[in-house]
């Protein structure tokens, strides 16, 4: 029980802290790596943590479906489907966004989970008010079937679901007095905020005294920057913790979201081929790798100094590199070590 709410239990825990001993040599920063992208169902990933709390609730409602927002490749979206699977639910994934190139990468993992995705182009209106709309008409359509709807916001990212990283920074906290260790930062992908504020208030919580830092993958603008501190003080409320958080307490690099969330870029791939080359870890271009690329550079730069010691958690995320549009960059740059003969 985790401030008044239990959680179904669904993921081996504690998911590993890894030394990385080449990136540590070439970054000047002893790095490590907290390996979530090794949790249970689907593929695996972040979300996880988050649905162990959301699904307890859904339960409790007598929910026989699950109704969840994303992009058409959205990560939480496979993720929903594979807990709904193993639970004897339904799954339903909204993706307002353009239509896909085919059955592929985590649709393809959506509809092998038994998960019916709705894709719906964007009207260019606020995608807020869009989703609400796509939300209730689908809604409707389920309900018509005699279904009960739990609905899940983008990311799983609500207080419910940030309990799921709380904890982790509490698993965390053990993990690192029994390796005798004290990371100058955890560091991690910044999206839709639930990982990275349930970060954030655990570490506090727990007294660890590493900066959390936050890489966005997505625009991070008056919007953004509203709903952090909104989801904070709404969480903070919701839990009896103090608001003893100023902004300037939540360290958020915006410099890396390159084109947008989602987009084609290089210095994600970068890091993901170095990532591979250097440890084996596969990262994804949507978010560890652009993550990952940010501290790479941070580290270049003396944003983050010589010597610092990174805990970097990996979110998941790997079915994107089989997203048609990021694959076709990788293929044209590593079509030289294809050998046919």
């Amino acid at each position: 029980m985790l401030f008044g709410y239990d959680k179904e239990h669904f993921i081996t825990l504690p998911t590993p802290i890894q030394h990385l001993p080449a990136i540590s040599a070439i970054t000047g920063c002893e790095f490590f790596i907290k390996r979530d992208d090794m949790t249970d169902l689907g593929m695996g990933g972040n979300k996880l943590r988050k649905l162990e709390y959301l699904l307890w609730d859904a339960k409790r409602q007598g929910a026989t479906l699950l109704l969840t927002y994303g992009g058409a490749q959205t990560n939480h979206g496979r993720l929903t489907a594979a807990v709904a699977a193993r639970y004897g639910m339904k799954c339903a994934i909204l993706c307002l966004d353009d239509h896909p190139e085919g059955i592929n990468a985590n649709i393809l993992l959506d509809r092998i989970m038994g998960a019916e995705v709705w894709v719906k182009p964007s009207d260019g209106s606020d995608e807020g008010e869009q989703n609400k709309l796509f939300g209730q008409q689908v809604r409707e359509h389920y309900e018509k079937q005699g279904e009960k709807v739990y609905e899940i916001p983008v990311g799983g990212s609500n207080t419910v679901g940030l309990r799921g990283y709380f904890e982790c920074a509490l698993e965390m906290k053990d993990q690192l007095a029994e390796m005798d260790l004290s990371p100058d930062y955890i560091a991690c992908a910044a999206g839709s905020l639930g990982t990275y504020l349930g970060l954030f208030m655990g570490a506090r919580y727990a007294g660890l005294s590493a900066k959390v830092l936050g890489v966005a993958i997505s625009p991070f603008g008056e919007a953004k920057e509203k709903r952090l501190m909104e989801y904070y003080r709404e969480a903070c409320q919701e839990f009896g913790l103090p608001e003893d958080a100023k902004r300037e307490d939540f360290l958020i690099e915006k410099g890396y979201v390159g084109e947008g969330y989602n987009s084609v870029d290089e210095r994600a791939r970068r890091a993901i081929y170095t990532m591979g080359q250097k440890e084996a870890i596969l990262l994804d271009p949507c978010y560890t790798g652009k993550a990952f690329g940010g501290l790479l550079d941070m580290t270049e730069t003396g944003k983050i100094a010589k010597g610092s010691k990174v805990l970097f958690l990996h979110t998941g995320g790997t079915p994107a590199l089989y997203n048609p549009k990021h694959r076709r960059a990788m293929e044209q740059e590593l079509k030289e070590g294809l050998h046919l003969l």
